[in-house]
C-alpha cells in the first residue's frame, strides 16, 4: 500500500502560525483510540501517520509541546490549539495528525490502535485490524519504566491518581 515514490506533503494548523512539510515513507496511517489521544484531540479517536523526525521540516515555527507523560510530547499550535504531532522523547520517529495535512486524503487508514478504549457508539466497523495497547510490548515497557511495574497506562497514571 506504500506510495511508489515518496511525495512531499504540506500541512499546518488552523490559523497558519505553524506550517510543515514532510516526505512520508508511505501513505499509511492509523487511528489511535487511547483515552489520552481522545482528550488531546477532543474527539473519539486521533488519526496519525508515522514518519522519521528528520523528515519533518517546520516552515514557520515548530509547534509548542505538552508533555502528556514523562516520555511523550504532543505538539500543537499555541494560538489556535490544533493538534499536530505526537512523539516519544527518545524515538527517531514521530506521528503527525492526518487532519493537519493540506490534503489529508493522501493518507489511508490501515489499522486501529488502543481498541480497548474505542467508544462503541462512535465506532463504524471499517474492517481494519485493531490492536490493544497492552499488546504493544515496547509501549508497555515505557509505561512501566516511567511509572512502575503496576502501572495502568493512561491519564490516571500521568496525573498521579
Amino acid at each position: 500500500m506504500a506510495d511508489a515514490e515518496p511525495t512531499t506533503l504540506h500541512g499546518g494548523c488552523l490559523c497558519g502560525r505553524v506550517r510543515y512539510e514532510v516526505t512520508p515513507e508511505s501513505n499509511e496511517g492509523y487511528y489511535c483510540h487511547c483515552r489520552m489521544c481522545q482528550l488531546a484531540f477532543g474527539n473519539t479517536r486521533a488519526p496519525f501517520f508515522n514518519v522519521p523526525k528528520v523528515s519533518v521540516r517546520w516552515l514557520t515555527e515548530p509547534p509548542k509541546h505538552y508533555a502528556s507523560s514523562s516520555f511523550a510530547l504532543r505538539g500543537f499550535c499555541p494560538d489556535c490549539g490544533t493538534p499536530l504531532s505526537f512523539e516519544y522523547r527518545e524515538s527517531a520517529r514521530m506521528d503527525l495528525s492526518v487532519g493537519s495535512l493540506d490534503e489529508p486524503s493522501r493518507i489511508k487508514p490501515v489499522s486501529h490502535f488502543a481498541v480497548e478504549s474505542r467508544i462503541a457508539g462512535w465506532h463504524a466497523d471499517d474492517g481494519l485490524p485493531g490492536t490493544r495497547l497492552d499488546e504493544h510490548q515496547r509501549l508497555m515497557q515505557r509505561w512501566k519504566d516511567a511509572y512502575g511495574d503496576g502501572v495502568v497506562p493512561g491519564i490516571e497514571a500521568t496525573r498521579g491518581a
